[in-house]
């Protein structure tokens, strides 16, 4: 293997161990691109906060909070929707785990329950 193969081999593996973090203060993932959390970063979030969502929602609360701050700073003339952003970071988890799961009751249940 020549040095320069060696070098390609080394970066090929350098980026594939890469995880999908947040590079700031774009809020892209570091390995895709995509705005972060990326996919794959919402997945291995899930795995990691797995018994433990109420803290995932503070991680990413504070993280939202911190993306609000640094792309106002880039580019205070673009705000985007806060919905946007709020789902981009907060809405998602709440779809996948069950930490604040609410029950629904209709009318034909609650009278069930009073009878």
């Amino acid at each position: 293997m020549t040095g320069q193969q060696r070098r390609l081999a080394v970066n090929r593996l350098a980026s594939a161990e890469v995880e999908h973090l947040s590079m700031r203060p774009l809020w892209l993932c570091r390995r895709c691109g995509q705005p972060w959390p990326c996919g794959a970063a919402k997945l291995a979030l899930l795995a990691e906060y797995r018994e433990e969502p109420v803290s995932l929602f503070l991680y990413l609360a504070g993280c939202l909070h911190d993306a609000i701050d640094d792309l106002h700073q880039l580019n205070p003339s673009v705000t985007g929707s806060a919905a946007d952003i709020f789902d981009r970071f907060l809405g998602w988890p709440a779809r996948y785990t069950h930490a604040y799961r609410v029950r629904t009751t209709t009318a034909g249940s609650i009278e069930e329950a009073s009878s």
